[in-house]
């Protein structure tokens, strides 16, 4: 067996970015994924990782010669062997969404092979001071972030990217003995919710809840510790190219997976007037109860529950004018692809979270005879190598049908 490079440090010129928030470089015939780094830069890297075969895992730990994208980094945390949650803060906010306009772009290319225009837009506030849920790890007396692919626990006095009522003080005043996690969460308005979780992920509330969110003209409630966009604005942001790229018109008929508390849900069925309809479905029970009480005064729109899959959807019988399709970072896979396409709707509107699990399944897409129309990237997650994608997808005249299915017996 060969010897692990755990623990090796070795001088390395890195070469492109990669998906994943590091960057590829080389080595004796094998390929290390390297973070805190840029592109063009020579460093010196301890290995952390040897994955065992062509790849290793590391951390720039001294910078031989730096991109002039390069900055010093606003966290004293974000370092090698420090907080793992962000990526890029050693890199100038306009080239971070450059990396992630590669990243889009490469993994649009090598997995759906298409050559797409992609720009990242920003959204403020950026960079700093835009998360509005944060959760804290708790080891004994510590309270922080984890390390990068590690349970251990970094203890933090603040973390700058959150906004100051999430911030770790706030977690620290109200951690409570058995909590392995404190969430903290902020309201539109300012208002704190905070829970606390053990190790057998009970959620115990301890201040605060329902958070409540305006969006679109609309008042929303979400249960402690229950989903909603992080980026104080990203709701906004979201919204706003779904309605764009769906286009829905009077008395259409929508469906909405993976609809989470109603967010694209309320505001599509505004869009379809009382004569539209919408139903919107969702797996998880209290997600449902945060919804139809979102959606309660909207006679058109209606949230189910149920397991969002192809057996599912081959249930609509009904038409169906417009798919939203939320997934979450795995993606949406092939089979509930083709049972999306085999609804015979005039577009799909596809909120992505994972730029390479958008890939594939525009691939899927394209092997039912559908074709990416238009896509808008927002950097929602400045300092971190996430990025959001809206896209929307249409069939192509004449393209293959998707393979048979059909509604449930």
């Amino acid at each position: 067996m060969a010897e692990s490079w755990a623990g090796r440090e070795v001088v390395v010129d890195v070469e492109r970015v990669a998906h994943g928030g590091h960057c590829v470089a080389r080595h004796e015939g094998r390929v290390l994924f390297v973070r805190h780094t840029l592109p063009g830069e020579r460093v010196r890297a301890l290995v952390t990782e040897d994955g065992g075969g062509s790849f290793c895992r590391a951390d720039a730990v001294e910078v031989l010669r730096a991109s002039p994208d390069r900055v010093a980094a606003p966290c004293r945390y974000a370092r090698p062997g420090g907080c793992g949650g962000c990526d890029w803060q050693h890199v100038d906010p306009a080239a971070q969404r450059r990396l992630k306009q590669a990243v889009v772009t490469e993994q649009l290319q090598r997995l759906a092979g298409l050559d797409v225009d992609v720009r990242v837009e920003e959204v403020a506030p950026a960079p700093l001071h835009w998360r509005t849920r944060m959760q804290y790890a708790v080891d004994g007396e510590r309270l922080g972030l984890r390390a990068h692919r590690s349970h251990d626990v970094i203890e933090i006095d603040s973390c700058p990217i959150a906004v100051p009522e999430v911030d770790a003080p706030v977690a620290r005043e109200r951690a409570v003995p058995g909590a392995v996690t404190i969430e903290v969460e902020a309201a539109d308005d300012g208002a704190i919710a905070v829970s606390a979780v053990d190790a057998r992920r009970r959620r115990r509330a301890l201040a605060g809840g329902p958070v409540r969110h305006d969006t679109g003209g609309r008042r929303y409630e979400v249960r402690t510790g229950g989903f909603w966009q992080v980026h104080v604005h990203a709701a906004d942001v979201l919204l706003e190219a779904v309605l764009e790229l769906a286009d829905v018109q009077a008395g259409e008929s929508i469906v909405d997976l993976y609809c989470g508390a109603g967010l694209f849900t309320a505001a599509l069925a505004e869009r379809t007037g009382p004569t539209g309809r919408v139903i919107g479905v969702e797996g998880t029970a209290s997600a449902v109860r945060d919804g139809r009480r979102n959606v309660s005064d909207l006679r058109q729109c209606e949230i189910v529950r149920g397991s969002i899959d192809a057996r599912t959807v081959d249930g609509f019988t009904h038409p169906v004018d417009v798919v939203v399709l939320d997934p979450p970072r795995a993606g949406a896979k092939r089979p509930l692809v083709e049972a999306i396409c085999r609804l015979d709707a005039r577009a799909v509107v596809y909120v992505a979270c994972d730029p390479a699990a958008l890939a594939r399944d525009v691939a899927a897409f394209a092997g039912c005879g559908w074709r990416l129309e238009r896509l808008r990237a927002f950097d929602l997650f400045p300092m971190t190598q996430h990025v959001e994608c809206v896209a929307l997808l249409v069939p192509e005249p004449g393209g293959a049908p998707p393979p048979a299915g059909g509604p449930l017996a």
